[in-house]
C-alpha cells in the first residue's frame, strides 16, 4: 500500500491530494503539525501529540478543528494504508486573499498524510551516528515561541544541510549564547556517571513528547534524568549521547563534530549501556502507551 492523504473530508491516494496555492501553510508557513508512528496500527501517544498541536495553535490565536475530527481523520488514513505508519497532521490558518493579516483566512484546513512506516537503519542504531554542531541557532527569546511546532521550519532546513556536508547524521542547534539546545528534528540526551542529562526548555527547544517518555522511562529503571545545561565540549566529555524522536526513538551517538572533520569520539566510540536500557525502557513503553 502506498501513502494515503485524509483531505476535503476523505481520504485519497497522495498522488492526487492538492491544497491551494492560497493557502498560508503554502504561502507563509502558517500552520502547525505534529509527527507520530504506529505501533500494532495505533497511532502512539495520539492525545499527547494533539494536546502539543492545540497548544501550538493557541499559541499562533490559530483554530483547529474539533478534536474529534482530527482523530477520526487520523485514523481513518492510518486505516487505508493497513501497515504501520509515519503519520503526519497538519493544519493550516486556511486560505485567502494574499496579505499577512491572520482575518484574511476562511477557516482552517486538515490535512492528514498517512504513509508505510520506514524506520532508519539498524545499522545505525547498532553502530551508533554522528551528530554535528551547525551555525544555524535556535531563536532568541521574544522571537517565534520554540514551543510552537509550526510549518516554517527553514532554521532546521539550514541546519541539517550543514550537518550533511559535514558528513554528519543529525544537526544539533545551539541558543544565540552557545549552550546547546536540540537537533534539526530531535531532542539531545547525554550520559554521565550513570545520569541522563538533557538541555533545559529555557535554552528554546521544543518540548518532545519523546523526550518526555524517555525520561520518564529511564526513572523507571532507577536512571536519573535532570534538564541541565550542556555546552558543547559537554559531549566530548559524556560517557554516552543519544538523541530522540517519535519515529526515531532513541538513537544512539558515537561521535560529534565540532572544530576538526574528523570530528570527537563519545565514549569508547559504541553505544553505551545506559542508552540500550532507556532505549528498550522506551520501546515498552511506547508499544502501549
Amino acid at each position: 500500500m502506498g501513502a494515503k492523504v485524509w483531505i476535503d473530508g476523505g481520504v485519497i491516494d497522495a498522488a492526487a491530494a492538492r491544497v491551494p496555492v492560497f493557502d498560508r501553510g503554502f504561502l507563509y508557513g502558517d500552520s502547525v503539525y505534529e509527527v507520530l508512528r504506529t505501533f500494532g496500527g495505533r497511532p502512539c501517544f495520539l492525545d499527547e501529540h494533539l494536546e502539543r498541536l492545540a497548544g501550538s495553535a493557541a499559541r499562533l490565536q490559530m483554530a483547529l478543528p474539533e478534536r474529534a475530527a482530527i482523530v477520526r481523520a487520523t485514523l481513518d488514513a492510518i486505516g487505508a494504508v493497513g501497515v504501520e505508519c509515519y503519520v503526519r497532521i497538519v493544519v493550516t490558518r486556511g486560505s485567502g486573499p494574499i496579505g499577512l493579516d491572520p482575518s484574511l483566512a476562511d477557516e482552517p484546513r486538515l490535512v492528514v498524510l498517512a504513509q508505510p512506516l520506514v524506520l532508519p537503519d539498524e545499522a545505525l542504531y547498532r553502530d551508533g551516528v554522528a551528530l554535528a554542531i551547525v551555525g544555524a541557532r535556535r531563536n532568541a527569546p521574544g522571537t517565534l515561541d520554540p514551543q510552537v511546532k509550526s510549518g516554517n521550519y527553514l532554521n532546521s532546513v539550514l541546519a541539517i544541510s550543514e550537518a550533511r556536508r559535514k558528513g554528519a547524521y543529525e544537526a544539533l542547534m545551539c541558543d544565540t549564547v552557545g549552550r546547546l539546545a536540540e537537533g534539526s528534528s530531535s531532542n539531545l540526551f547525554a550520559v554521565r556517571a550513570g545520569r541522563l542529562a538533557t538541555p533545559p526548555l529555557s535554552v528554546g527547544l521544543l518540548e518532545g513528547i519523546t523526550r518526555r517518555h524517555v525520561m520518564a522511562a529511564a526513572r523507571r529503571i532507577g536512571v536519573s534524568a535532570d534538564e541541565v545545561q550542556l555546552w558543547p565540549l559537554d559531549l566530548v566529555h559524556a560517557d554516552e549521547v543519544f538523541i530522540t524522536s517519535s519515529v526515531r526513538g532513541v538513537m544512539p551517538v558515537v561521535r560529534v563534530v565540532l572544530d576538526r572533520p574528523e570530528g570527537e569520539t563519545i565514549g569508547d566510540g559504541h553505544p553505551g549501556p545506559i542508552t540500550r536500557r532507556v532505549a528498550d525502557a522506551y520501546l515498552d513503553a511506547a508499544r502501549v502507551g
